[in-house]
């Protein structure tokens, strides 16, 4: 069932929505003059009406048993923002990307950004003109993170009311009023094919945000059965969990239909839980599969997990939910923490050469192994997918984010440690993401922050932070969340990537990606095409990945010393990169290698 507010064209809107409880429903057309007109029931709990005179820019709520009245649950567009009316929506686009054919997932590079902090304006339209200098870098495929509208107020500073990273949205639908119009969204995406570029838009399925949630005088999105980090988890196997399943389904073919979204990233699918016999990942990726095939090109579901559970990219034959690709925390977890020394929290679990060999080979360290910060034994081998199905990075906005204040990467190792993260990344055998300004080693954070109404709920927000940090043993408190400060330091210095060694760094990143893009034993993602080893006492990694016409050997040295390493060579191999530039150019059987500090050299065999 199609929901929410639908202009049908000549002045008629098509008003449905889900409430199986409800006594009655009615909308309210609030300007130019204030109309309340009755929806009519539907079966399985849909109300319906049809309304003339009701045009593109039109302000409506819906009365609720003939008391108080709220947005749409599936609002298109809220402009004034999460406790105001909704907007009704006309599509009609002049979309130019009919030749797009879309970018295959095993070819994506992923750049993960956040539109408020991307650009000075923080608005969609604003990063059109950067797009030439990523499509410059390599990069095929963005990734934003969720624009569903989320609550703002900051009554000092208007132009800074919406900050949110977006996991707090409440209206799904809705493009966030901040960072444009749905019309300015599309002018994005059809830039970003314009530029070969894909779009990947962050969901979120599990949740929805504390302020201006209304969601539940409508209908029972919520169960008791289960409990989330957020509270109450969405009710996708209680009683009416149809028409919640319904919402997020129809939700997920909005964006890819009206919006030529490209693919879904869905945010943290652990917490969606569904003991039913069909669980609703399985019936989302039903959808969208079935949706690709009647399109131009195909559309793509990437989970965020932390299950290490291959059933989220099993297809359903072979009792898996069909998920084109899921993200793997443990490559992150396992280079991390041999380039920072992190021992704390999750990183207790890593911290050997040897994880990161695993990773490489076998994509989870964790395959029903016995996790010490679990306190359990903790996932299963996924050797039976194939490599092209696991996305890893070395930053993202969790990762950032998770540390106190905020700190990238380059504020905490060197610049020779940079490169080295890099090269890990991007030479692997998996679907790499980067987060936005690491190419250049951007110096801002990019700290938690929100602007909520609510000072109840900012309190809340202030000391879960603090508690967050306790096990950390910090000396200070960590930045606050609700200050507009907060927000602008964690805006991007995009200038800076023609700067000394950021532009030395940009041009690194350039040429892995080139060497990724083109090299024929990293096009290969079959699991059996390759072999990871280390050495503890050296604390070198060595990777060997091959197809049929060559082979290339990775070695990358975490050593804060030059070391000298034998590689697994037969005959003589050409270096084709070296971040330490002191490696032989030319490399025969038995010779030795010299690896500088906190550096990786490849040759090609």
């Amino acid at each position: 069932m199609r929901i929410g507010a639908h202009y049908l064209g000549n002045g008629e809107c098509e008003f449905t929505v889900w409430s199986p409880t409800l006594e009655s429903l009615a909308v309210q057309i609030l300007k130019p003059e204030k109309q309340i007109i009755p929806l009519k029931p539907l079966t399985e709990g849909y109300w319906q009406v049809k309304v003339n005179d009701v045009y593109p820019g039109t302000l409506y709520k819906y009365q609720v048993n003939d008391h108080e009245a709220f947005a749409d649950p599936a609002s298109q567009f809220q402009p004034e923002g999460v406790h105001g009316a909704s907007q009704v929506v006309d599509h009609q686009f002049a979309w130019t990307d009919t030749e797009w054919t879309g970018i295959p997932l095993e070819s994506m590079i992923f750049y993960e950004l956040h539109v408020g902090t991307f650009t000075p304006e923080g608005t969609f339209t604003a990063i059109i003109p950067r797009l030439p200098e990523l499509r410059e870098l390599g990069i095929n495929a963005i990734e934003i993170m969720p624009i569903a509208q989320f609550p703002g107020d900051d009554h000092i500073q208007p132009d800074l009311a919406y900050r949110n990273w977006g996991y707090d949205g409440v209206y799904p639908y809705a493009v966030q009023n901040s960072y444009g119009t749905p019309a300015d969204l599309k002018q994005f995406v059809n830039a970003c094919h314009d530029n070969g570029i894909a779009v990947v838009l962050d969901v979120v399925y599990n949740h929805f945000g504390p302020e201006g949630n209304y969601m539940g005088q409508f209908a029972p999105y919520f169960t008791k059965r289960y409990k989330t980090p957020w509270g109450n988890a969405m009710n996708f196997d209680d009683a009416y969990s149809q028409g919640v399943r319904n919402y997020f389904i129809e939700n997920a073919l909005y964006w890819l239909g009206e919006f030529h979204i490209d693919a879904l990233r869905l945010d943290a699918v652990q917490a969606i839980y569904d003991l039913g016999a069909k669980h609703f990942l399985w019936e989302l990726a039903e959808n969208v599969h079935n949706f690709s095939q009647g399109g131009t090109w195909k559309r793509h579901l990437i989970a965020e997990s932390d299950m290490n559970n291959p059933q989220v990219v099993r297809p359903p034959e072979l009792g898996g939910y069909g998920i084109d690709a899921q993200w793997s925390d443990d490559f992150h977890h396992a280079l991390h923490a041999l380039l920072t020394g992190d021992r704390l929290g999750y990183y207790q679990d890593f911290g050997n050469c040897a994880d990161l060999a695993k990773a490489y080979q076998d994509t989870f360290v964790y395959d029903w192994r016995y996790a010490p910060h679990r306190n359990r034994f903790h996932g299963i081998s996924c050797r039976d997918r194939p490599l092209s199905q696991f996305s890893v990075c070395i930053q993202n906005h969790d990762q950032i984010g998770n540390q106190m204040k905020g700190e990238r990467l380059g504020e905490r190792i060197s610049f020779a440690g940079l490169k080295l993260a890099a090269g890990a990344v991007l030479l692997s055998p998996y679907l790499p993401l980067l987060f936005m300004g690491e190419e250049y080693g951007e110096t801002a954070p990019f700290i938690y922050f929100v602007s909520h109404s609510d000072p109840d709920l900012i309190q809340a927000v202030r000391a879960g932070r603090k508690e967050e940090f306790k096990p950390f043993h910090y000396a200070e408190d960590p930045p606050d969340p609700e200050a507009a400060e907060t927000f602008l330091k964690c805006k991007l210095n995009w200038e800076l990537r023609h700067q000394g060694q950021h532009q030395e760094l940009w041009n690194w990143y350039r040429q892995l990606i080139a060497l990724r893009k083109t090299h024929p034993a990293l096009l290969n993602f079959e699991r059996d095409s390759i072999e990871a080893s280390s050495d503890e006492e050296k604390k070198v990694v060595v990777v060997r990945r091959w197809c049929e016409s060559s082979q290339v050997i990775l070695a990358m040295s975490f050593n804060s010393a030059p070391v000298a390493v034998s590689l697994p060579i037969q005959q003589e191999a050409r270096k084709l990169l070296d971040s330490g530039c002191d490696a032989a150019e030319l490399l025969s059987a038995g010779d030795e290698v010299v690896l500088q500090p906190l550096s990786l050299v490849l040759y090609e065999v």
